[in-house]
């Protein structure tokens, strides 16, 4: 019950601080707070449970599992179950929570409780899509994600925040739907090859189909995950939302809700349609490497520091999408690490880009420099994550990023080192973001506060995290390493019979 409870306890927390809000402005951070604090114990408690558990024969890769009936006439079930690439997921998501509801501790002054119900119940959302096994579900949660999103957006983002909002819920929502066509097609074409109508995600994968059905049905669950990843050319709605939403919601957005887009790839594309996806693998790695490249390029050429950060995003994106399709064991395990480094670092950027927002009131860099006299900490802590960012040896994204292009370069030797060239652009914009916002000649002469003491912590969790993934990954690699071999070991052979 314990996955159930993972789902729930979010959402509950969230209508009660909604309900809160009426008696005091305080009570909704502190229960928001505690509601993915008691989240986050639950999920170490599995993480502490499950480290070094060994896996009967037979049983699979999955560490918990809850399975019951929903609406049996039509094949659904509450089915949710943890491996370990969703608990790394399920890990990051009350962690990357916790900085969010803490980031907008003075930021959101208006509509309190509504506000960390919305940011509550996205997290729900989020943890669930990372623990349905029933296709139905899976899309619930998927949708569920979305609404919350929007309002996060719309009512407490910028200037631009009903266009920014709108954009993301079309591209969203069109998406999604396309998901839903090959969700319900291939639970058709499962019950009329073997008379069981299931939405079962582990019944599923075993499904007899012609090459040409599985190709689009691949393609439909390809086009959901591209949009949230995002792939270019279906990335333009990421620098809108990042830059016009409130910093938690830059956080979740950047942190955890793209990272659904990618494990969509890792759980349901490459296990459902194995031939389909190592077909596809040329064209999905040649995205990848655009990505990787032109996220990098037009992250240098902004001036707006959220935009700057939202299209390293896109570059960053670009190492995980080329890692899941070359398929080989490195490429996976540095697909992953990606995955949990791009969450920390980047949602680090953005919670940097924000307090410095509320501050001087301003995201374009050209009215800033010199801010490193007046607020140190700052600029040390921005320095510290914009060279995360870039791949700097020791720290998390370079052990990542390493391990991708070493995976990939045995798959496309060429896609490896054009992709590699988006390291060294990505070196050019990290070094900008510093010298512009806190080098240089001081713009105007007045006192800027410093970071606080509580966004001292939220920085020091990170840089902790970030550190630790880059000195001993090993933990990482070991929880994903059941779930990796299979997935890499059926790439392989799907490539030895095209």
């Amino acid at each position: 019950m314990i996955l159930i409870w993972l789902v729930v306890v979010p959402f509950v927390a969230g209508v009660i601080a909604w309900a809160a809000a009426h008696w005091s402005r305080r009570w909704p951070r502190w229960i928001a707070l505690a509601g993915i604090g008691i989240d986050l114990t639950l999920a170490i408690a599995l993480w502490i449970r499950t480290s070094g558990a060994v896996r009967l024969p037979g049983t699979g890769p999955w560490l918990a599992d809850v399975d019951v009936p929903w609406i049996d006439s039509l094949g659904i079930r509450l089915h949710l179950g943890l491996d370990g690439l969703s608990l790394l997921l399920v890990l990051l998501t009350p962690l990357l929570g916790l900085m969010a509801v803490a980031v907008s501790w003075t930021e959101i002054e208006d509509r309190v409780g509504f506000f960390h119900f919305q940011l509550l119940w996205v997290l729900s959302g989020i943890i669930g899509v990372f623990l349905a096994l029933d296709l139905f579900l899976f899309y619930f949660f998927w949708e569920m994600m979305l609404v919350p999103m929007y309002f996060l957006i719309g009512m407490w983002g910028h200037e631009r925040r009903i266009y920014a909002a709108t954009k993301f819920f079309i591209f969203t929502q069109i998406s999604g739907l396309l998901m839903l066509i090959a969700i319900v097609a291939l639970y058709i074409v499962h019950g009329r090859a073997t008379g069981v109508y299931t939405f079962d995600y582990l019944q599923l994968v075993a499904t007899p189909m012609s090459p040409t059905m599985a190709r689009w049905l691949m393609l439909g669950f390809f086009g959901a995950f591209a949009v949230k990843l995002p792939v270019v050319p279906v990335h333009t709605w990421l620098p809108d939302a990042h830059t016009e939403a409130p910093t938690a919601g830059s956080v979740v957005l950047a942190s955890l809700l793209l990272k659904t887009g990618a494990y969509g790839l890792l759980r349901f594309v490459l296990p459902l349609f194995r031939d389909a996806a190592a077909s596809f693998a040329p064209i999905a790695i040649a995205l990848g490497v655009v990505g990787v490249v032109y996220g990098a390029v037009l992250a240098f050429g902004q001036t707006d520091l959220k935009r700057l950060v939202a299209y390293t995003s896109v570059s960053h994106m670009g190492f995980v999408l080329i890692g899941i399709f070359a398929g080989t064991p490195l490429a996976l395990q540095g697909a992953i690490l990606q995955i949990l480094c791009h969450g920390i670092s980047t949602g680090a950027l953005f919670i940097l880009a924000g307090a410095l927002q509320e501050r001087i009131h301003t995201r374009e860099m050209g009215r800033m420099g010199g801010l490193w006299a007046t607020m140190p900490r700052m600029g040390a802590m921005t320095m510290f994550f914009a060279l995360a960012s870039m791949g700097l040896p020791g720290l998390g994204n370079f052990i990542a990023e390493f391990l991708v292009l070493a995976g990939a370069y045995r798959v496309s030797p060429l896609a490896t080192v054009v992709a590699s060239a988006g390291l060294i652009v990505s070196t050019v914009y990290a070094l900008w973001l510093v010298q512009a916002a806190f080098q240089g000649r001081e713009r105007e002469a007045v006192r800027i506060p410093d970071l606080s003491a509580r966004e001292m912590a939220i920085a020091i969790v990170l840089v902790v995290a970030i550190v630790w993934l880059g000195m001993y990954p090993q933990p990482v690699v070991d929880a994903a390493a059941p779930v990796i071999t299979p997935l890499a070991t059926a790439s392989q052979v799907a490539r030895g019979t095209r």
